[in-house]
């Protein structure tokens, strides 16, 4: 055990000092003006959404944004009336797509996508966000004004998660946390480092960039399409990811079993379904989250004062992410209960991929799916 504890200290110690402060709170999207004002189009894809279209699809609207712009949403095979609700809107600047069937090796979300932005004209800038997200007037400006500020290919803002029932308080702020662990924003930032990752909820791409890839087919099978994106366009381009406070998910998750199949969804794909990456996970995540406290509580001597230390240091590193959510600071020490579940909600991911389940989302299941 003092061996585990001494080893998970160091882990700690180097996440900490050297793995691109992933704990701290920022960088924050500025609520900003750009200087000049380029054509966008803005494109939803949407399947079985009425109860939160027409919310964000009126935020989208209400947009104060000087420059020429327009919302295109594509109804991906609703069965629950969203395409009508968002015809209701009348407004002109809105279009509405009926998708077209989707195509083999293509997933249904970026196939709804690719036919938004082959509507979208010469527009210079798409925005792609999803149809749960509400936007406040001045955020549409705001990425634009981080493009330009950055000469950023694509910019995207991690979105306001809902936090509002007791599972998504105990569960939803870290999967931000664990999010930016994975991906460092100030890695994903820095032009120098192959480090790419991008929030789905918010990402505004320029159309030549997106050209530059070969458009939305580059990703067509991705199921984690935002961080394949990213990488895509930051093979030649620079990228900007950070966090907003000018836009929010109201997408409840009111219980835990629905916060398990969010992660169990994508989080065996992000591990190229292979056993020995998940083995390998599964034992990482156990020497950072688990071996401190579990050398605290019964472990002797060294072994108890050491897993005392890791302990401090990842409750300390969660503490942003709480306040974030305007959370206590007594959740912190919590931490690894929290990262027991997403370990758990991970091998489930496996499993239903090695029971032939495969990822299921919205109707429709995806067997060998990738990232």
């Amino acid at each position: 055990m003092t061996a585990l504890a001494i080893l998970s200290l160091c882990v700690w110690a180097w996440l900490l000092a050297a793995h691109g402060r992933f704990w701290q709170a920022g960088p924050m999207l500025a609520p900003d003006r750009p200087a000049l004002s380029p054509s966008i189009v803005v494109v939803v894809p949407a399947r079985d959404e009425a109860p939160f279209i027409a919310r964000s699809l009126g935020s989208l609207l209400a947009q104060d944004y000087a420059g020429d712009w327009r919302v295109i949403l594509v109804d991906d095979g609703s069965t629950d009336g969203t395409g009508a609700i968002a015809r209701a809107l009348d407004d002109p600047r809105l279009t509405v797509l009926t998708g077209a069937p989707r195509p083999p090796g293509w997933t249904g979300k970026q196939w709804a996508v690719s036919q938004g932005i082959a509507q979208a004209g010469s527009a210079e800038f798409i925005l792609l966000t999803d149809a749960d997200i509400v936007h406040d007037s001045n955020h549409l400006a705001a990425l634009l004004a981080q493009a330009e500020r950055t000469n950023a290919d694509l910019v995207s803002g991690m979105v306001r998660l809902s936090c509002a029932s007791p599972a998504e308080r105990a569960l939803i702020p870290a999967f931000v946390h664990f999010f930016q662990l994975l991906y460092p924003f100030a890695w994903v930032n820095d032009p120098r480092r192959r480090t790419a990752a991008a929030a789905g909820g918010t990402m505004l791409v320029r159309r030549r960039a997106l050209d530059r890839i070969g458009g939305i087919a580059a990703i067509r099978g991705a199921l984690i399409d935002d961080v394949a994106l990213a990488a895509g366009v930051k093979q030649k381009g620079r990228i900007w990811l950070g966090h907003t406070a000018l836009a929010r998910s109201i997408r409840p998750y009111p219980r835990a079993g629905e916060i398990w199949r969010m992660i169990a969804r994508s989080a065996y794909v992000q591990l190229h379904c292979s056993p020995l990456l998940l083995a390998g996970c599964i034992a990482g995540m156990a020497l950072v989250w688990i071996v401190p406290p579990v050398a605290l509580l019964v472990g002797h001597g060294t072994a108890r004062a050491v897993g005392a230390l890791a302990w401090v240091g990842l409750a300390w590193s969660y503490l942003p992410s709480l306040r974030r959510y305007r959370l206590s600071a007594r959740r912190a020490p919590f931490l690894p209960l929290v990262a027991a579940f997403y370990m758990a909600a991970t091998i489930g991911s496996a499993l239903n991929h090695h029971l032939g389940r495969g990822v299921a989302w919205k109707g429709r299941a995806y067997q060998g799916a990738r990232a």
